[in-house]
């Protein structure tokens, strides 16, 4: 059978090449998995070897059943002893360690081939037990999820609690190491391997046992690898065993799609593929079947910053398409009203397309759910749940209604042991029992138990210290604003603190979305509403009906966009500190990765790219709104790839970016050569590239939208019928210390750019550009810095 058909020269090229160690770099949108499976059916027919011989490895059961499947679809005519062999790492290392693990006894004493996999509550119940067996309070120390989460992160390091004890800086990593210790000892008690485990023992196994690793190696003649960009050491290390006497060792990937660091993915593996296999072929696989000609153009343009990346040129036979939109809000509510003003017009004149709007973190969701629910449009959230709809908001609006109102017994319910108090099962059915057999509220039952004082010491401590707290609570919403009193329940509740204490990313994405809570709790009270008014919002906002899995429009973060393709996307909130995110700016590998993000967003689209910014943004937790500075990405893509889209009444200065900023000058301390826009004479040729007259004492009038020949009317505000979609913002009062965006002067280092804030007062310390001297971390207090 001709399985190149259809193909291109490159994609041919890949197919064909079955011998030997060979690097595909597969571009987006590019055909990858149309390689992999038509190499794989090539490899099977060609080289007359049985399906078991070709081993393809993926990440997802989703993607190697889709593998398998289209695999079998083209060898339906081809008579076969064996199905494909495609499986995820995990599944394909349970298999080998079922059939094959009992030398691993050797040096895992007590392990046999009946071992039992954990998931993550067992292995969640494993940490509570060593944490009552040393005597460890999580709320002192550390929540269990995050213990968990560094013993997964030092796993993967190959990393063991004896190497924790060694490079012990503080006690809490000893305690660590202690309990990592009294993990693994459990571990193998119990004849159980978490998920981590399978792919560390496997390797482990063929490591150390020389004949399981040939017998292997006889086994699988071919081994493939999807995603290679993704994989960490562990994965790295079992692909480098299994082909160990053949080499026939093929890995897919892109590098400037590596976006899962913070998972264990290790840009390495795929970087030093050719200094590990120095015979292996690369081949590039650069025509794509996505994007139009300006989509890729853009996106290039912005990656090609990076200094880690093998390096390829994306192209296109298709068509050049429309220019990108960029669009600049006065705040972020007008940002999501243009959004979903856009949306709604694109739709109407092309109802059989598809939408999504891509941002950095799940907090930027809410303004942009609450703007499409206004215009009636049904759309679906990808990978989590709507802004309303997540546990950590549920549990503090819980509080808030009870802080109103004590005889909500529903809410009551929810937070009655969150965070954790003492409050057991026990308690908690004793009190519902005593509400029903006298027909009195849940908050009533509390009171008439503790009188009682029928429970035992601890329980009943715990119960006074929960009345206390709500009581304490219905005092301060008496007197106190919606924001202030929203904060007061995060701290006097210990909320904040416990997700504080637990120290992963999703805990700094949950402490994102409470500030968020807080921030539309600020807009609520600019309105006049009451914790009333707020609640009934809230209420109104989390009904279901506006969610729709069919819906042609998806909201989703960008990292769960990979893999996806819509007619229509929108990056929003292009902000610095937002996306590239604050975290990541001290780190020219993490800032590399911000950028990798971004190249993955916008080639996630096929017609039409739309980036937003907002120029000012609430960003702690229901503060003052501040000045925004557009994302230095915005700045990477060439002037002539961009209109504008704003309103030709849009109110108030349009200050598109003001400065051609090369990212690499700042990670790298490189020489800058490109063009700068620091001037009044170069930000006016700034706004000429763009086609925008521009007025230096006041505002640019940008050019007209591309999708409308008049400017569109504006969006009315809810709440206020005719006002226009920008309103005036009253004078916010000066906060003290550098902010976000101030151009300060150092007494060494010369004029830089404030990029990020940490603390306040004493403890504050400032992240600065300087353009000579890249980026620089000080404390405020001794920078000796003055506002330029």
């Amino acid at each position: 059978m001709d399985f190149l058909k259809g193909l291109n020269a490159q994609q041919r090229e890949a197919v064909r090449c079955t011998e030997g160690p060979l690097l595909i770099l597969a571009g987006a949108g590019s055909g990858k998995t149309r390689v992999i499976t038509h190499r794989i059916a090539h490899i099977i027919t060609s080289r007359r070897v049985p399906p078991s011989a070709v081993l393809a490895v993926t990440f997802t059961n989703k993607a190697a059943n889709e593998m398998r499947e289209r695999v079998s679809a083209l060898l339906e005519d081809v008579r076969l002893d064996s199905k494909p062999n495609v499986s995820t790492f995990h599944s394909f290392c349970v298999r080998l360690l079922r059939r094959d693990g009992d030398p691993l006894a050797r040096v895992r004493p007590g392990f046999t081939r009946r071992f039992s996999i954990y998931d993550d509550e067992d292995q969640l119940g494993i940490v509570k037990a060593t944490y009552r067996g040393m005597g460890l309070d999580e709320k002192e120390f550390m929540q269990y999820r995050a213990a968990l989460s560094k013993i997964s992160h030092a796993k993967n390091k190959n990393q063991t609690p004896q190497d924790l004890y060694k490079d012990a800086v503080n006690t809490e990593t000893e305690k660590l190491a202690a309990v990592f210790e009294e993990y693994e000892k459990a571990l193998r008690t119990a004849n159980a391997l978490d998920f981590d485990d399978l792919l560390l023992e496997t390797v482990r196994l063929l490591r150390t046992d020389d004949a399981t690793r040939e017998a292997w190696n006889r086994r699988l003649s071919y081994v493939m690898i999807d995603e290679y960009q993704d994989t960490n050491r562990s994965q790295y290390e079992l692909m480098r065993l299994l082909s160990e006497s053949h080499h026939n060792v093929c890995v897919v990937g892109d590098e400037d799609q590596s976006i899962y660091s913070w998972r264990g993915a290790d840009l390495r593996n795929i970087l030093d593929f050719e200094r590990d296999f120095p015979q292996a072929k690369t081949i590039r696989l650069e025509q794509n079947y996505r994007s139009t000609k300006n989509i890729l153009a853009a996106a290039g343009a912005v990656v090609e910053n990076n200094k880690a990346r093998k390096g390829k040129k994306l192209w296109t036979e298709g068509e050049t398409g429309s220019p990108l939109g960029l669009y600049v809000g006065y705040d972020d509510q007008n940002e999501a009203l243009f959004i979903a003003d856009t949306i709604e017009k694109h739709l109407a004149s092309n109802p059989g397309d598809s939408v999504a709007v891509l941002y950095r973190t799940n907090f930027q969701s809410r303004q942009i759910e609450e703007a499409l629910r206004r215009y009636g449009r049904k759309y679906n959230i990808v990978g989590g749940f709507s802004f309303y709809q997540r546990a950590e908001i549920k549990d503090t609006v819980a509080y808030l209604k009870l802080a109103a109102s004590n005889t909500d017994s529903v809410n009551l319910l929810r937070i009655i042991n969150t965070p954790a108090r003492g409050i057991g099962r026990t308690t908690v059915d004793q009190i519902e029992r005593y509400a029903r057999e006298h027909g009195i509220s849940l908050w009533e039952s509390i009171g008439r138990v503790i009188d009682d004082q029928a429970l035992s010491t601890r329980s009943q401590s715990s119960l006074v210290t929960f009345r206390n707290l709500i009581q304490e609570l219905s005092l301060v919403a008496s007197s106190s604003s919606l924001p202030d009193l929203l904060r007061f329940i995060l701290d006097r509740t210990g909320y904040r603190r416990m997700l504080e204490l637990e120290k992963t990313p999703e805990s700094e994405t949950r402490l994102e979305n409470l500030n968020e809570l807080i921030n539309a709790a600020a807009e609520a009270a600019e309105r006049g509403e009451s914790i009333s008014d707020f609640l009934d919002h809230a209420a109104l906002v989390a009904e279901a009906d506006s969610f729709d899995e069919n819906s042609p429009v998806t909201l989703m973060t960008m990292h769960n966009a990979k893999g996806l393709e819509f007619s229509v996307v929108f990056l929003a909130g292009l902000e610095l500190g937002l996306f590239p995110h604050s975290r990541s700016m001290d780190s020219e590998a993490a800032l590399e990765e911000e950028r990798r993000l971004c190249y993955v967003g916008m080639t996630r689209a096929r017609q039409r790219l739309i980036l937003t910014w907002a120029k000012y943004r609430r960003r702690f937790g229901g503060g003052d709104q501040e000045r925004s500075t557009p994302s230095w990405f915005l700045s990477e893509v060439p002037a002539e790839l961009i209109v504008n889209l704003g309103p030709q009444d849009q109110a108030g200065e349009v200050d598109l970016l003001t400065e051609r900023y090369d990212v690499r000058q700042a990670a790298r301390r490189n020489t800058f050569t490109g063009k700068t826009y620091n001037s009044v004479e170069n930000i006016s040729q700034f706004f000429g590239d763009r086609g925008l007259p521009f007025n230096a004492a006041g505002a640019a009038k940008p050019a007209p939208a591309v999708s409308h020949k008049t400017p569109p009317t504006p969006i009315p505000r809810q709440g206020f019928p005719n006002a226009p979609l920008t309103k005036p913002l009253p004078a916010a009062p000066p906060r003290k210390g550098a902010r976000t965006g101030m151009t300060v002067e150092h007494p060494k280092y010369g004029t830089g750019t404030v990029v990020r804030r940490e603390g306040d007062g004493e403890d504050a310390k400032i992240t600065v550009n300087f353009p000579r001297y890249g980026l620089k971390k000080l404390v405020e207090k001794y920078a000796g810095l003055k506002r330029n």
